[in-house]
């Protein structure tokens, strides 16, 4: 028997008792209300421990792609897995026909049916990818509530003059800028573009590298470090703030110097990009000679993906920096497809040990990548083969999401917030349901490819 085989099976055992714990420790459709043995939070809020919350110490910038207090490089706790899943009755079966439903529409329904505007979490970057997701279902459907919801939860913190409470210490922080410039264009109250203007101006003074990349926070274990999650907080935010008024010349340049420099630091010769980079070289997690992660962790490569075809979509034809992050892309869609799992269509958490029994894959990575390949030949920048590896990997998102018996979707093996760290930290991630980051990932996701 292979490794690939023998892999596979340990994984699905493994899966298949810790579904039995979870059906006989959680009452029917009920998420447990502690975290894992490691204290991790386990909602699909996605804001708590996150970066960036209004009033939280993230603002300040400790925490990355959400996650804990402080980095655990090297850490090699074997806590067991919590799950966020309820049992089987809950989750329901995969609908027959999948093709037929429209699980972006029943995604925002559920999670609409789940959280008001006012519980659905504080300002942080899950809840704002999920509402970016959601708006992308309002552009196509006109759903007024849709747009409606974005707005009351934006209107939570930003002030009728324009006043938002983030200091914008950490790029995370700065993501659900987005929904600022979505407000304006939608509403043109002027109080968004006042609010949007101060993530334009804490740019002119926030913190870079030597050779201009921006800093992932400002605390000081964060600085010097360039985090590959980073440039998703940041970068579609500027190139849209830039079309919206009238500041593309500064914002293009910015985006895409941003996205070259990242590249520079964290691209490896097999396409795929490590976590992170620390210019200091003194993190725990940098190698003392390149300063690099040890690992190519899905979720941060997934964020690079989907900001290089969207910095890709706004910028002009013409542009200097235009033909090399076409570059940079070819060559990870290149490695994407090397490591894209044959049976599953989706990637594993740590991406190039796929081989390992206790690896996994994983949804919200795996819907980034669908998005930004399926994205990526359809404006001509990729390969049209790489159409059929998107869409592999839309289907295989697909068997991760289910109609529960209440009717709401639920959607599973999503990682939560995760700092950088080794192998085993990585593996041993709670695999969460309904977690904003595979819920915003997926909605972008769908609505890229349903109709292809």
């Amino acid at each position: 028997m292979s490794v690939r085989v023998r892999g596979v099976l340990a994984t699905a055992l493994l899966s298949c008792a810790a579904l039995v714990c979870t059906a006989l420790a959680v009452p029917n459709g009920m998420e447990p209300a502690a975290g894992s043995a490691r204290g991790e939070a386990i909602v699909g809020a996605g804001d708590a421990g996150d970066a960036g919350d209004a009033g939280d110490a993230g603002d300040a910038g400790d925490a990355g792609d959400a996650g804990d207090a402080a980095t655990v490089a090297g850490a090699r706790t074997h806590a067991a897995r919590s799950y966020t899943n309820a049992d089987t009755s809950a989750l329901g079966r995969p609908s027959p026909d999948r093709s037929a439903t429209d699980w972006s529409t029943a995604l925002v329904d559920s999670t609409l049916a789940r959280y008001t505007p006012d519980k659905i979490g504080g300002w942080s970057y899950p809840v704002g990818l999920y509402l970016y997701g959601q708006y992308l279902v309002y552009q196509r459907t006109h759903q007024q509530r849709y747009l409606d919801y974005i707005k009351q939860y934006v209107d939570r913190f930003v002030d009728s003059n324009g006043n938002i409470d983030q200091s914008f210490n950490s790029l995370d922080s700065m993501q659900a800028g987005r929904l600022l410039v979505i407000l304006h264009h939608e509403t043109g109250a002027h109080r968004y573009q006042i609010a949007a203007q101060k993530i334009r101006k804490r740019l002119d003074s926030y913190p870079r590298t030597a050779d201009g990349g921006f800093w992932h926070a400002t605390s000081s274990s964060r600085a010097h470090q360039l985090w590959a999650d980073g440039v998703y907080m940041v970068t579609p935010f500027l190139v849209e703030y830039g079309k919206e008024f009238g500041d593309s010349a500064y914002a293009d340049d910015e985006a895409a110097g941003q996205l070259a420099v990242y590249g520079g630091h964290l691209q490896h010769s097999s396409g795929l990009l490590r976590h992170a980079y620390d210019e200091a070289k003194t993190a725990d997690w940098a190698d003392t000679k390149t300063g690099q992660a040890p690992e190519h962790w899905c979720r941060a490569v997934g964020w690079y993906a989907m900001a290089d075809v969207t910095v890709l979509d706004a910028l002009p034809a013409d542009h200097p920096r235009r033909a090399q992050l076409t570059g940079i892309l070819r060559k990870l869609a290149s490695g994407l497809e090397k490591t894209q799992d044959p049976s599953s269509g989706r990637w594993f958490q740590v991406m190039d040990k796929g081989e390992r029994p206790d690896n996994w894959t994983e949804t919200s990575c795996s819907s980034m990548f669908a998005f930004a390949l399926s994205r990526g030949v359809q404006r001509g920048s990729l390969d049209r083969h790489y159409a059929k590896v998107a869409k592999r990997a839309y289907d295989g998102v697909l068997q991760r999401i289910s109609l529960g018996s209440d009717g709401r979707t639920h959607l599973t093996d999503i990682t939560i917030g995760t700092n950088v760290g080794d192998y085993d930290y990585y593996i041993d991630r709670t695999r969460a349901t309904n977690d904003f980051h595979g819920l915003g990932a997926f909605l972008i996701m769908s609505e890229q490819l349903r109709a292809r």
